[in-house]
């Protein structure tokens, strides 16, 4: 048996520009990190091959072929990795799918990782998410990004840049453990209740990008120049919420479904209860928003949207891991 376990992420800036076909053209560029929040899968083989692919996630699947499964994403790794009947898949997560975090992407992430390890190999960061991106946006036809697969392999707090060549280049953003403890106390993540296909919203936003180049460069841009000033340590932090408010306002505008009604009244609480900026993670119209806010008023901002759920994160340093 093993089991692997593989960070979700909190994407902060440059969410959007990696998408096929942006980067392809213009390149793409991101910021963020990966979070102590995981997905686990669990493979074990039966003593039975009769006794096919079983498979627990949301749902339990009892098939005799890999053709006949229903997730889309065990589907293709299984054909693609040609996996033998006669094995038990179970996937469990400290929180919950469709929330802005990059789950899909971890999950794809974390079952490569443990076929391969069931098989005796061990893949390194680079083919687990180039794998990830290409079963993702090729076999599966996903409308994704490029970015979570990549948190999801190799964790950390980075900027990944995306070449117009299909290449990508991690470059882990070296910060003292006291800035890094800043950076996770100046963030408030919620969730906004609200759970959604991203795929379906990310493909309204692709079919929009021709129509979004402003939009998409000054969301580029901004990367940069906040790698700038999580490096200099005379700038609070916090305040990194200001051009993170830039950033969701370009955002909003790359497609009509990227908010609604109950996202900017969250939004505008928070911004009235001190935050300095913050967004929607992920593709939009639900799952989790984070806030940047100065630490000493991070619990009153807390209390102040108590009914909604909270979730205090880390950095995760590992990315997916086969579990000892």
């Amino acid at each position: 048996m093993v089991v692997s376990r593989t960070p979700f992420r909190i994407s902060i800036f440059g969410g959007g520009t990696d998408y096929p076909r942006w980067s392809q053209r213009h390149g793409g560029a991101v910021l963020g990190m990966a979070i102590d929040k995981y997905c686990y899968v669990r493979l074990a083989p039966t003593q039975d091959a009769a006794t096919g692919y079983r498979i627990s996630y949301a749902r339990r699947e009892q098939v005799e072929t890999i053709a006949a499964i229903q997730h889309p994403a065990v589907r293709a790794v299984y054909a693609e990795e040609a996996v033998p009947p006669g094995l038990d898949m179970v996937h469990e997560s400290d929180l919950p799918a469709r929330s802005g975090l990059g789950s899909s992407s971890s999950f794809v992430v974390g079952l490569l990782h443990a076929v391969r390890a069931l098989a005796g190999e061990r893949p390194n960061k680079r083919w687990l998410a180039q794998e990830a991106i290409r079963i993702e946006q090729q076999v599966i036809r996903e409308n994704v990004g490029s970015q979570d697969q990549v948190w999801a392999a190799y964790g950390g707090l980075n900027h990944i840049r995306f070449h117009p060549s299909g290449d990508f280049e991690v470059i882990p953003l070296s910060l003292s453990l006291a800035r890094r403890e800043e950076l996770c106390a100046s963030l408030l993540m919620v969730s906004t209740g609200l759970f959604r296909i991203a795929s379906e919203i990310a493909g309204r936003q692709i079919e929009n990008i021709d129509r979004r180049e402003a939009q998409l460069h000054g969301i580029a841009a901004l990367v940069d120049e906040a790698a700038a000033w999580l490096a200099d340590d005379h700038l609070p932090v916090h305040r990194l919420g200001e051009l993170l408010h830039h950033s969701w306002m370009l955002k909003r505008q790359l497609a009509s479904e990227v908010s609604n009604s109950v996202i900017d009244e969250i939004y505008a609480e928070a911004i009235a209860g001190g935050a300095s900026g913050g967004k929607l993670l992920g593709a939009g119209n639900g799952g989790f928003m984070v806030f940047f806010i100065d630490p000493a008023r991070r619990q009153a901002l807390a209390d102040r949207l108590s009914r909604l759920r909270s979730v205090a994160v880390g950095i995760d340093a590992a990315g997916s891991v086969i579990l000892p």
